[in-house]
């Protein structure tokens, strides 16, 4: 382990992966982010909160173009979530805060390790991987995800096999057209890797994952202008009957910490400062 002090920030190397800890508290946060983001998605966050709490985050592997392409199962990359919380928090439990994919893989560490986990903040990404969810969309949104998605997974495979450049182009293509307002040059074709888990069963797929269930204190926060949520109403009355947990829409779309930020950190201030 490498510990690099930098103007208040802190460098932890696990497994290859370079975890960014900034801010101080007895609590710590560990940020998950999603695609086609790195770390840097949670900059507004952890500007917010490293007052109060202790802000861990990191960038997905695979998800840092200037490295190899490292596309990790669900079991591997589990792991590797246990081993990052093992280092920078030994002796208490942290807070899970997840959007996109990091939710995925985030509430699957969750299912496995619920003992390292205190409270779960979710963005935007729900019950996704439960019957009640897939059947709460209409045909017409079920083709728009498979297309999204699938696209996705051709880039990846594309640019795993034929064509790095070409896979890159798809995927900037694609996160532009479904409304990502950041840089895209960090985007690459490595970031696709889930969606291939998805539909094409890369690295063992998704089988075995658990169903999204709450087992904690859950915060959860979402943007009500899309073409169709990322979550069952279902899963919002449960979020509603479990104690501790809170739901909230806010006027964005997917990327909701980028486009109200200061709604977004206060909002989770509120629920983090007030009793499990």
């Amino acid at each position: 382990m490498n510990n690099l002090q930098n103007s208040g920030i802190r460098h932890v190397e696990v497994d290859g992966i370079t975890v960014q800890i900034e801010g101080g508290g007895q609590d710590t946060i560990l940020m998950i982010h999603g695609w086609p983001d790195t770390l840097a998605l949670w900059d507004s966050s952890v500007a917010a909160l490293k007052g109060q709490y202790r802000c861990a985050r990191f960038t997905l592997p695979g998800y840092d173009k200037a490295k190899a392409s490292r596309a990790m199962s669900v079991a591997e990359m589990t792991a590797l979530i246990a081993k990052i919380v093992e280092t920078i928090s030994p002796q208490q439990p942290v807070v899970v805060m997840c959007h996109d994919w990091g939710c995925f893989f985030g509430y699957e560490f969750v299912a496995r390790h619920p003992h390292k986990v205190q409270r779960l903040v979710g963005v935007d990404i729900g019950d996704t991987n439960r019957s009640v969810y897939t059947q709460s969309l209409s045909g017409k949104q079920k083709a728009m995800i498979w297309s999204y998605q699938m696209w996705l997974a051709v880039a990846w495979k594309i640019g795993e096999s034929i064509s790095g450049g070409l896979g890159t182009r798809m995927t900037r293509w694609m996160a532009k057209s479904i409304g990502y307002r950041g840089p895209v040059e960090p985007i690459s074709w490595q970031m696709c890797y889930p969606y291939a888990m998805r539909w094409m069963g890369v690295k063992g797929g998704f089988t075995g994952t658990a169903p999204m269930n709450l087992t904690h204190p859950t915060l959860f926060i979402y943007g009500v202008k899309k073409p169709f949520m990322f979550h069952s109403a279902q899963f919002l009355d449960q979020i509603s009957a479990h104690q501790g947990s809170e739901s909230h829409g806010l006027p964005t779309g997917h990327w909701v910490m980028v486009q109200r930020p200061e709604a977004f950190t206060a909002i989770i201030l509120q629920w983090l400062n007030s009793p499990s």
